[in-house]
């Protein structure tokens, strides 16, 4: 039975019996305690904590998901996946244990005629959480199941949660006897190999804190109501009914394996190495795609790192396999076709996709050549030196300078015999994330406990935002917290967090930045610097009390810096022209990546299959600035999501979308989803000026733009900077190119001169240097330090010409050009030296530890660079040393 069937009966069944169809959320999910949805129930999230009411009583879907926890262990054995689909079933305060024991039942069990998947009942056993009786006597009135088919298990097995603070509970499993080939009698208990876990039921009824109950943590609570979360897993059930034994020979994988075995000429199930590396890129192949279509990048943090990971470990493995030319727009093709029945938009938007995994694979296949000679450069320095660990600095710079994942240094490491410093790394690591990330954790909840803020949400609904319309609004308090605590009131001086019925100001979100502003009542005063939506549907006030004192139930006036905000809004709006003109220019693989809206400033990020060009971005501010000048009114509706992208409007990757969505339409033009404020037309906008681009990673472009009167004040800037410089030269300004190109190739002439009058100084040196040559085992050595100044050029025409005045004698010549924060070295041997066995480039490793040295050469000369100056004095002792040893 092929996958895609396999998610249809299980679809079918559901459907059939009153639950309601949702397709599979984004694996980008908005949850600050998740890296990727890991599990099916994680968009249900919200209806299982009670903050928002379920539109439906029950609900079925096949989700895809991600766990990154295992990468390591990928490919090493056929049980670890990092994408896998999950089917489940929910249900919200309606059916409980029961009835969720009877619809799994039922479809597993049911022929295969019959519309179920047809396993033989006397294979199958269940397990259940130890102080669950209640469960198994469901399983045996049900079922049938005989008692003795039906086991007790710990928390730390039938205990169930996302590993994170939030919904839980005890959980019962379905496992299948695979028979006796695969192991031991004696069920689940015995052998999980034999009994493979297919299915699992969780009856989610509490809230787990930061310490899980698998791991002897405190209950916290029970949830609103009694739910069923139900999870199957599609893979397990599919090598399963089709007959082979794991998920890497299934319809949806074995094929990836197929084109890296005509790729590699290479075996699959020929040799166990060759099997590992095959099975690391299926799995990542997949998870690749799949994250890209759900709009994540290639990057150095978060999920960009994960995914750049994966990426990365398929190119090193196709490497390991023989194979050097680009694979993954090939690997990426064969998943689309394998799993586009099911995921119709990695056809759709298969171009991007492609393009994203190309402009990586031709970055790191760059960058793998020079990083592996620092690497081997490194190790070469480690084991030289009787050490068999590489240092964590070396992992940190091959991770920040080259983009080496730290595994795959780690099995380069390996390779060679080593491990890794992996806690300096790690030091290292969490050091540059502390810096990056210094200012959002002063301004997000990240994994803290949400729980006070949905009680306030509980006791009072959703906060009322009149921000579309209203700028000045009263409210009133009916939450207040201090340091976290709920408080019933708060004095001047205080900083707080306030939570008010309804509000005026919009809370950051959409890459639109918050609003600021100020709060006042009958004595009392208040200024609003952020806001934040914590908990859906809670506008969460950060502010600090000037005046007076504030309460629970305090009616204020709330008031939004209306100048501010309106500045927001042209920044906003113009991010949308931006990126329908980028979209025109570059097609629909030009996707949104990332955006920020602040006052004045807009800064766009979108995807890009090559090199974005400087003309096309001049073209992309003309027609936006001549758009601005129909002044076409700027239009908000609520409609449905599917009959708002029938009408076009764009939709951005990784934004969680309900049935109904806020279009936002700027004429023809652009017409996007989107729950941020905007100007009443485009022509307030006044002008929009790009005045930065770059690339921030792997086919991911960043353009930045000032707009209204900020672009106005730039634009007079740089009027005015124009200005002084004819003025300075002494030209009209439109002169001032051809001007400034005539001084700059008289100071390069100017240049060239010094440097060549320099170098004919430096080489006068030549026959006072040879003449200071020193004995070392009978071999002339020249080591010296040079004066600062000389450049690598001289460098090596010094180390030429003293070579050639040591004739016919055996020599070595080793010359030092120490800089403020770096040194660059040439080394250079004689046809004597060499017949003797001394290769210039074999003699490097010697000394370029003491001065942080890369670099190497031929066996007549070797040059490179360190970033130590102050070692040169022990380098030229190593040097001379490693020519007397030898």
């Amino acid at each position: 039975m092929e996958t895609h069937e396999i998610n249809k009966r299980f679809l079918d069944h559901f459907t059939e019996r009153g639950h309601t169809q949702v397709p599979s959320a984004s694996l980008i999910f908005d949850d600050p305690n998740l890296l990727f949805v890991n599990a099916g129930m994680v968009q249900f999230k919200p209806y299982f904590l009670g903050d928002v009411p379920p539109p439906y009583p029950r609900a079925t879907s096949i989700q895809k998901c991600v766990r990154t926890g295992d990468i390591d262990e990928v490919g090493k054995t056929t049980r670890h996946n990092t994408f896998f689909q999950m089917a489940g079933n929910f249900s919200f305060g309606d059916y409980f244990k029961e009835g969720a024991i009877e619809h799994a039942w039922e479809l597993i069990t049911a022929p295969v005629s019959g519309g179920g998947f047809g396993l033989d009942p006397a294979r199958l056993w269940a397990t259940v959480y130890e102080h669950d009786a209640e469960s198994a006597a469901l399983w045996h009135k049900i079922t049938g199941i005989p008692a003795e088919r039906v086991q007790y298990r710990g928390a730390d097995d039938n205990y169930w949660d996302m590993g994170v603070p939030g919904p839980g509970g005890p959980c019962s499993e379905i496992y299948y006897d695979r028979g006796p080939e695969y192991g031991r009698e004696g069920g689940p208990v015995v052998d999980e190999d034999r009994y493979l876990e297919i299915w699992n039921l969780v009856f989610m009824q509490e809230i787990r804190g930061e310490v899980s109950p698998k791991k002897g943590g405190p209950v916290l609570g029970e949830l609103p109501t009694k739910n069923i979360d139900t999870g199957m897993g599609i893979e397990r059930v599919a090598y399963l009914l089709q007959g082979v034994e794991n998920v890497y020979e299934t319809d949806l994988v074995r094929p990836v394996i197929g084109r890296a075995e005509e790729f590699s000429g290479h075996r699959y199930g020929a040799d166990h190495t060759d099997d590992v590396r095959f099975r690391v890129i299926a799995d990542h192949a997949r998870s690749g795609v799949m994250l890209i279509g759900d709009g994540v990048t290639p990057g150095n943090d978060g999920r960009g790192y994960v995914l750049r990971r994966l990426l990365r470990r398929i190119v090193r493995s196709m490497r390991l396999l023989g194979v050097h030319e680009p694979v993954l727009p090939e690997f990426a093709a064969v998943v689309r076709d394998a799993m586009g029945p099911s995921y119709p938009e990695l056809v759709t938007g298969f171009d991007r996709i492609a393009d994203i995994m190309r402009a990586e694979e031709e970055a790191f296949l760059t960058t793998l050549t020079s990083g592996s000679r620092i690497f081997d450069l490194a190790a070469e320095q480690t084991k030289a030196g009787g050490g068999a660990i590489l240092a964590g600095d070396k992992a940190f710079q091959l991770h920040d300078t080259y983009g080496f994942p730290i595994d795959l240094t780690l099995e380069m490491a390996s390779e060679q015999g080593l491990r890794v410093d992996e806690d300096g790394f790690r030091t290292l690591m969490q050091e540059q994330r502390d810096r990056a990330k210094a200012d959002a954790a002063s301004r997000k909840s990240g994994h803290g406990d949400l729980s006070v803020y949905r009680q306030v949400l509980e006791r009072h609904g959703e906060t009322r935002f009149l921000g579309y319309t209203d700028l000045q609004a009263t409210a009133r308090v009916i939450g207040l917290l201090v340091d976290g605590a709920p408080v019933a009131s708060a004095a001047a001086g205080t900083k707080a967090e306030l939570i008010l019925d309804s509000t005026p100001f919009y809370a950051e979100s959409g890459g639109q930045v918050a609003d600021t502003g100020v709060l006042v009542g009958p004595g009392v005063e208040l200024t609003v610097g952020d806001v934040q939506k914590l908990v859906p549907g809670l506008f969460v006030h950060r502010v600090e009390v000037l005046a007076g004192e504030v309460g629970i139930d305090t009616e204020l006036t709330a008031s939004v810096d209306a100048t501010r905000r309106s500045a927001i809004e042209r920044s906003h709006s113009a991010t949308h022209l931006v990126h329908a003109a980028v979209r025109g220019a570059y097609g629909s693989r030009a996707a949104q990546a990332g955006s920020l809206n602040s006052p004045g400033r807009m800064r766009f990020d979108f995807t890009t299959g090559g090199a974005v060009s400087a003309d096309v971005l001049t073209e992309v501010e003309e027609e936006v600035n001549d758009y601005l000048q129909t002044d076409v009114e700027v239009r908000s509706y609520t409609t449905t999501k599917d009959k708002a992208l029938e009408l076009g409007a764009v939709a951005l990757f990784g934004e969680k979308y309900g049935n109904d969505v806020r279009v936002v339409d700027m004429g023809d033009y652009s017409r996007e989803l989107c729950g941020g404020t905007h100007v009443g037309r485009i022509g307030e906008l006044g002008l929009v000026k790009l005045v930065a681009d770059s690339s921030i990673g792997s086919g991911v472009h960043r353009v930045e733009a000032l707009v209204g009167t900020d672009a106005l004040r730039h634009v007079r800037k740089e009027q005015l900077l124009v200005s002084q410089l004819a003025g300075t030269l002494k030209v009209p300004t439109e002169e001032l190119p051809s001007r400034i190109s005539d001084v700059l190739t008289r100071l390069r002439n100017a240049e060239k001169e010094i440097e060549q009058l320099k170098t004919q100084q430096v080489l006068g040196s030549a026959g006072s240097l040879a003449d200071r040559a020193v004995d070392a085992g009978g071999v002339a050595v020249v080591a010296e330090r040079l004066p600062e100044g000389v450049d690598a050029g001289g460098v090596r025409a010094l180390a030429g010409e003293i070579r050639n005045r040591l004739g016919s004698r055996p020599g070595v010549v080793a010359l030092f050009a120490p800089g403020a924060d770096k040194v660059s070295f040439v080394v250079a041997t004689t046809a004597a030296a060499r017949e003797a066995g001394l290769a210039a480039g074999a003699l490097v490793p010697a000394f370029a530890g003491a001065i942080g040295a890369r670099g190497g050469g031929k066996p007549d000369m070797a040059q490179g660079g360190g970033s130590d100056p102050s070692g040169v004095d022990q380098a030229i002792a190593a040097l001379r040393d490693a020519v007397a040893g030898a």
